[in-house]
C-alpha cells in the first residue's frame, strides 16, 4: 500500500459486485481493504486487486458481518488506523430460507441494514478526518417488493426472501437519507447505489420459493434479470464512489447506469423514515448494542 493513496473499505469485497468495485477503485489508484469471512477467497481477491493496480494495494480483513458485535470490533480496528476516504457498504444479500444472525436477528435485516449501520457509525471519526469523504450504501430494487411495516422485528405471515430483503433495504435507504443530512456538516457524503440485477453468487442460489405466491409467475423474468454480467453491476457503486460531479453532494441515489436516479426515493416517506428510526433502535437494543 502507498502512503498517500486514498483509502477505501469495501465490505463483502472478495466476490461479486464488491470485488468488481474494489478492482475499479484499485485501477484508479486507491488502496482497498476487502472485508469478508473466507481467507482463501480473500487471498485470491487481493491478488486480483494488486494485479490490476500494478502494485500492492489490496488487503483482506476477516470479519463475520452478520454479527453486530464483530462488526463493531472491525470498525474500531479500522478506525484506529486513521483517516478513511471511502466506505462502501456492499454487504447484503437475499436468501430463500430464513436464518438468524449470532444476535438472533433475522439474517436479511442483520446484513442489509444493521451491519452497515453499525460499521458506518463506528467509522464516522475516521471518515470525518479524511473529509470530503463518502459513504456508499449499496441498495436494491427489491425495495419495490418490500412490505413497509416496521411495528415489529418482522412482519406477520410467512417469510419470503425477496420482500424480506426489500424491507431491510428500504430501511437502510431511509436511514441513509437521514444520515446524509446529519453528516453533511462533517464533510461526509452519503450516497446510495443501486447496482441493478446481476449474476452474482447469491443470485445463483435463489429458488422460486424466494418469491411470494403472487410474484411467482414472474420467476423466469426475474431469472433473466439476474443473468447480467457482474462487472457491469459495479457501474453504479463506482460512480457513487468516484464521480467528481457528486463531490460534496449527499442524500442521492445512483442507478445502475451510474447516474443519479431518484426512483427508489419514492418509497422513502417521512412516515417510513420515522418508523425505521424507532424500529432500528429497538432492534439494536434487543441485540445488546447501543444505537
Amino acid at each position: 500500500m502507498t502512503e498517500h493513496a486514498p483509502r477505501a473499505v469495501v465490505t463483502a469485497g472478495t466476490g461479486g459486485i464488491g470485488l468488481e468495485t474494489a478492482l475499479g477503485l484499485a485501477r484508479r489508484g486507491w488502496d482497498v481493504t476487502l472485508v469478508a469471512r473466507d481467507p482463501a477467497r480473500g487471498k485470491a481477491a487481493v491478488a486480483r486487486v494488486d494485479e490490476v493496480a500494478g502494485r500492492p494495494t489490496g488487503r483482506f480483513v476477516r470479519a463475520d458481518l452478520s454479527s453486530l458485535a464483530a462488526t463493531r470490533r472491525l470498525g474500531e480496528r479500522l478506525a484506529a488506523e486513521g483517516a478513511l476516504n471511502l466506505l462502501v457498504n456492499n454487504v447484503g444479500g437475499m436468501w430463500t430460507e430464513r436464518w438468524e444472525s449470532p444476535e438472533g436477528i433475522e439474517g436479511s435485516i442483520a446484513l442489509n441494514h444493521l451491519s452497515p449501520y453499525v460499521l458506518t457509525e463506528t467509522l464516522l471519526d475516521a471518515l470525518a478526518a479524511a473529509a470530503p469523504s463518502r459513504v456508499v450504501n449499496v441498495t436494491s430494487s427489491a425495495i419495490t417488493a418490500a412490505q413497509a411495516v416496521f411495528e415489529d422485528a418482522e412482519p406477520p405471515g410467512p417469510h419470503y426472501g425477496l420482500p424480506a430483503t426489500g424491507r431491510a433495504k428500504l430501511a437502510h435507504l431511509a436511514h441513509s437519507m437521514e444520515l446524509a443530512g446529519r453528516l453533511a456538516p462533517r464533510g461526509i457524503s452519503v450516497i446510495a447505489a443501486d447496482p441493478g440485477a446481476a449474476a452474482t453468487g447469491n443470485a445463483a442460489l435463489m429458488t422460486l420459493d424466494i418469491l411470494p405466491p403472487a410474484m411467482r409467475p414472474f420467476w423466469e423474468q426475474i431469472q433473466k434479470g439476474v443473468s447480467a454480467p457482474v462487472a457491469a453491476a459495479a457501474t453504479g457503486p463506482l460512480a457513487a464512489a468516484l464521480d467528481p460531479a457528486l463531490d460534496r453532494r449527499t442524500g442521492l441515489v445512483v442507478g445502475p447506469v451510474g447516474t443519479v436516479d431518484d426512483t427508489l426515493l419514492a418509497f422513502v416517506t417521512p412516515e417510513v423514515t420515522e418508523a425505521v428510526r424507532r424500529w432500528t433502535a429497538e432492534l439494536m437494543a434487543a441485540a445488546g448494542q447501543a444505537s
